[in-house]
């Protein structure tokens, strides 16, 4: 049977300032059918789908739609042509009903006034259509998740949707959810809708898709058709690269592996549960997963910034317990946050203020501490780094994005702490950066520091990892060593292959 294309989205590129998200990508999906969009974190599949969504626009390309060439300003156009989308986390006024959240900016009227029973009536419609067991009269905010997804699907369906893309849309959904999700998105189908579904897992995408169009880093790759393809053959269209030549340890791994100073037993926290690992003293232990994986907040845990609801620490053999990251820093702990802008440097201090913040006793003179005891620091470390300029009283929030890195780096190499934890230690920094962090982070090792690093990029993963731990949906899944290191092999565990 000849399908017929219904969109086609031809030579799109996307270009932000610094980075290219899309390059000159083309591919079509047919009318009616489940087409996955797959990739690794940063492949540019969210970016595709806010231009087909009016987002924002394509730099260059063209979206065409039944043939025909669409501009969408802005998502409200899109919506009004019928593409909609469901989200991964739903947005939401708790307080208002199920109806008000559906109909919200286009609520029936009876003489100038809202009228709440024909919206009522309008919403519960499409809850039925959907079998749903809660009301158009229920207050959203009482609601699981799962049944928020569904008030995002009638809402689509309300809308008279002929596209929907569904955004990692059971990330937050139980075992039962999933199913009746996939019964909806299947029902959908018969009734014509075209249906886009972004995921990173793998058994979802062979349960409900019929095509895979492959992303990574920011270019089309493939278009597979999924009952021929195998579970290998999806994976390696989204890795199929050699380790960077950049990404490597140029020195002799300083592992003590009979040496333990971190060990986690059975940690638990709001996205994660029964996360236990060790970490060997002079060791880069990698943490892999993929979005949603638990990775950040297991360390938040651990650093004292996210609360823990269950489980231990022990650090240098004894019960470690931040209740604050103060305490994890009184303890010779450190963590680099992959959020520098909010959480990293201080905007409004220059870079010797931003080195000194998390060592300030070690300049103090009496009652005052000394500007002139802070500045020859920054001069000293900033040198260590690489900082340029090497400026004390330059200011950090002028700086490039790897040059601001290295003034985190700079103020925790300021202190007296034994364990680094760096998150996304090189996102957004240019590759001649990133070789000098890699550098520097060989350079704490070999003096005594230990390192955990998590990090989205296959490629430092393995090239600097000495062990990885691989996490998925808040669960440490597979402890690999550095001598079982393949890309296929870390990624099937994080999507969840067999």
């Amino acid at each position: 049977m000849r399908m017929e294309k219904y969109i086609e989205l031809e030579h799109i590129t996307k270009v932000f300032p610094g980075q290219k998200a899309l390059d000159d990508v083309s591919f079509s999906v047919n009318k009616g059918e489940i087409h996955a969009l797959i990739g690794e974190n940063g492949a540019g599949k969210s970016t595709l789908l806010n231009i087909l969504h009016g987002v924002f626009p394509a730099t260059s390309g063209t979206v065409r739609i039944e043939g025909k060439e669409v501009h969408f300003a802005n998502a409200s156009e899109a919506i009004a042509f019928g593409i909609a989308k469901v989200h991964q986390e739903i947005s939401v006024i708790p307080e208002m009903t199920v109806a008000q959240n559906m109909m919200l900016g286009k609520e029936p009227k009876k003489r100038g006034f809202i009228d709440n029973v024909k919206m009522n009536e309008i919403a519960q419609g499409f809850l039925d259509k959907l079998h749903c067991t809660f009301s158009a009269t229920d207050k959203i905010g009482d609601l699981t998740a799962g049944e928020k997804q569904m008030v995002a699907i009638a809402k689509a369906l309300q809308l008279n949707a002929k596209v929907i893309s569904f955004d990692e849309p059971t990330a937050s959904l139980s075992d039962a959810e999933v199913e009746v999700l996939f019964g909806i998105i299947r029902e959908l189908q018969k009734n014509g809708v075209t249906i886009l579904y972004i995921s990173h897992k793998m058994d979802e995408i062979f349960a409900m898709c019929e095509r895979a169009t492959v992303l990574r880093d920011g270019k089309y790759i493939t278009t597979l058709d999924l009952k021929d393809c195998s579970e290998e053959t999806l994976i390696r269209a989204m890795v199929g690269r050699d380790i960077s030549m950049f990404a490597k340890r140029t020195r002799p791994s300083r592992c003590q592996k009979d040496n333990v100073i971190l060990k986690v037993d059975h940690l638990s926290g709001e996205v994660f549960s029964d996360v236990s690992f060790e970490v060997h003293k002079g060791e880069i232990l990698g943490f892999f997963g993929l979005v949603g994986a638990g990775r950040t907040e297991v360390m938040r845990a651990i650093y004292g910034a996210d609360k823990r609801t269950g489980g231990t620490v022990t650090y240098n053999g004894k019960p470690l317990m931040c209740k604050i990251p103060t305490d994890a820093v009184n303890a010779g702990i450190a963590m680099i946050s992959e959020n520098r802008k909010e959480e990293g440097v201080i905007p409004n201090l220059a870079n010797m203020d931003n080195i000194a913040v998390s060592s300030l006793k070690k300049y103090e003179k009496g009652i005052f501490v000394s500007d002139a005891m802070k500045a020859e620091n920054s001069r000293n470390v900033g040198e260590k780094v690489g900082l340029t300029p090497n400026d004390p009283e330059f200011m950090t929030v002028s700086l490039s994005g790897g040059n601001a890195q290295k003034v985190i780096l700079a103020r925790w190499m300021s202190t007296d702490a034994d364990l680094m934890i760096f998150d996304e230690p090189t996102k957004g920094i240019d590759i001649g950066a990133k070789a000098e962090i890699y550098s520097l982070m060989e350079d704490m090792v070999e003096s005594g520091k230990t390192i955990i690093m998590v990090s989205s990029e296959l490629t430092e993963i393995m090239g600097m990892s000495d062990r990885v731990i691989v996490m998925r949906e808040g669960a440490v899944v597979r402890e690999i060593p550095r001598e079982e290191f393949s890309e296929d092999n870390i990624l099937k565990y994080a999507v969840g292959g067999k």
